[in-house]
């Protein structure tokens, strides 16, 4: 078992990566709000996929809730449409696809 030091900061780390990404994908896609906004929407997603994964274990139809809370979270902060929820989504998904092979996974080497 993980110690709880190393928990948090791994999620801390998390949450930088995930916010940075959430913030140069929106505004590349022209949103206008600040860090803070981004900050919001990747611990809202965080705090999501953790209770919905928690509650119906992993699996398609836990991705697929989580997903569309995810979605509606967005398209809240953002004040966007849900095509254009989707489409950040799918591309944040995409760049942290990539930078998920580029950084060390927080967990350490299996």
């Amino acid at each position: 078992m993980a110690d709880p030091v190393s928990i948090v900061v791994s999620f801390g780390i998390a949450l930088i990566i995930s916010t940075v990404i959430i913030y140069v994908i929106t505004k590349l896609l022209g949103e206008k709000e600040g860090i803070t906004t981004a900050i919001l929407a990747a611990l809202i997603g965080t705090i999501v996929y953790t209770i919905v994964y928690y509650v119906l274990a992993q699996g398609f139809i836990a991705a697929f809730i989580a997903g569309i809370v995810w979605l509606l979270a967005l398209q809240n902060l953002y004040r966007i449409g849900w095509l254009k929820a989707l489409l950040i989504a799918v591309v944040i998904w995409i760049v942290a696809s990539i930078v998920e092979w580029f950084l060390p996974t927080l967990t350490g080497p299996v």
